[in-house]
């Protein structure tokens, strides 16, 4: 969240900040609840000081013996009114809180202003768009020409929006996901293997509520929810620590499965394995100071794009304008994965810096010479593994129906082609 201090004494440069994203924020509504907050706590004091007053003033009446009744009527009147403010006060600060995490992080100035993603500017590519002298398949075609690929029974199973894969479709998908860990190891990323489910505090941490609960799956008898990705369970590690300079950066790397309503995304994607409910994802997440998050936000998007590079894939890497930026980031960068059947790129990572923002919500400091202050988060997926698959299946399909193992997961499948 963004420091309560700060949007009210830039209310104006908070509002024409936010005036540049989607959607519409109550920058007022904090600045008003503050000033409530700030008026209440200036009664209550003066009341304590005046009651304090009277309560010697009513010991001096009796010690001298006399009638101290309107005094203490009086006093009574102020604990009545100071009970009244102090549960205002309760619910003024609830809801200032409330507010406050309702407003998005501001985008960092070296963020392109736009509306939407139409507007994002691209920042470089790898390799051409894959070129075909047959008439290239959609991967949910290869999948179940190849049986590899099952919506049907998913469905059956559950629903929409879901994928049983099977045989070599299943082994591919493993091997994806430990391609990935393996690498992101190699590169000094510490494995975390976390909770799949997490509480209403993780979930406020990291941003996705309380403005995307429509998002999230919860448990009915419980207060938890499935993770939308691993960001949430591994940033919220650290949820309330003092981590010392000396101990930073701290990379992690996780693999999990994610779950995602998909509220409002009625009609897009609604085939194939880039809009699913349940997927599978290889999250990066860094802990740094915030001297060092811009180049780290550098170094995490070139690590997530080694894994496409590793296994030659076409992408582009593009600098998201202010309209799409999402809801806790300051500035992020999207990986997008060349696919044919779409006939353009789809996003498959995306890397963003949230600087302070996250940390504040989460209370993630750092020590450095004998003072603290809020460290840096970042995360990235490394890569979102069904897309991965997708992306493999399009572009290393061959004319026969086969398709061809990229060689970096040779030793991971046991064969060089899928039939």
């Amino acid at each position: 969240m963004l420091d309560i201090r700060f949007i009210v004494e830039n209310a104006q440069a908070v509002k024409d900040a936010m005036a540049t994203r989607s959607g519409t924020y109550d920058v007022d509504k904090v600045v008003t609840l503050d000033k409530r907050r700030r008026e209440i706590i200036s009664e209550v004091e003066a009341l304590k000081a005046d009651r304090n007053k009277v309560t010697a003033e009513i010991a001096k009446i009796k010690r001298e013996g006399g009638n101290a009744d309107a005094l203490i009527a009086e006093q009574k009147t102020d604990g009545d009114r100071i009970k009244a403010l102090d549960a205002e006060l309760s619910t003024v600060s609830a809801d200032l809180r409330m507010a406050a995490l309702s407003v998005p992080n501001i985008p960092d100035k070296s963020v392109p202003v736009g509306k939407d993603d139409s507007e994002n500017v691209e920042q470089r590519r790898f390799m051409e768009p894959t070129k075909f002298d047959f008439e290239p398949k959609a991967h949910w075609d290869i999948g179940a020409d190849l049986n590899i690929l099952d919506p049907a029974t998913a469905a059956k199973i559950t629903g929409a929006r879901f994928t049983v894969y099977r045989g070599l479709g299943a082994r591919l998908e493993r091997a994806v996901y430990n391609f990935m860990l393996d690498t992101h190891t190699a590169n000094g990323y510490t494995e975390i293997f976390p909770p799949y489910m997490v509480n209403r505090d993780s979930m406020t941490g990291t941003g996705q509520l309380p403005k995307f609960e429509d998002d999230a799956f919860s448990l009915k008898n419980y207060d938890y929810f499935l993770i939308p990705t691993a960001e949430v369970p591994v940033t919220n590690m650290l949820r309330g620590d003092v981590v010392d300079a000396k101990d930073l950066p701290i990379h992690y790397c996780a693999y999990t499965a994610c779950f995602r309503a998909e509220a409002g995304s009625a009609g897009r994607d609604t085939r194939g394995l880039i809009r699913q409910h349940q997927f599978n994802k290889v999250e990066l997440v860094k802990f740094t100071m915030p001297e060092d998050s811009w180049n780290e936000l550098e170094d995490l998007t070139h690590e997530a794009e080694k894994i496409l590079q590793l296994l030659k894939l076409p992408y582009r890497v593009v600098c998201l304008c202010t309209g799409d930026l999402g809801f806790s980031s300051a500035k992020t960068y999207d990986i997008e994965v060349w696919m044919p059947s779409y006939g353009r790129y789809v996003e498959i990572s995306s890397c963003s810096n949230f600087v302070d923002y996250q940390a504040r919500r989460m209370n993630i400091k750092y020590k450095k010479d004998g003072k603290t202050g809020f460290l840096h988060t970042l995360n990235g997926s490394g890569l979102a593994v069904g897309r991965t698959v997708a992306a493999i299946l399009e572009n290393y399909q061959n004319a026969d129906g086969t398709v061809t193992v990229p060689e970096a997961l040779v030793k991971y499948m046991g064969t060089d082609i899928i039939k």
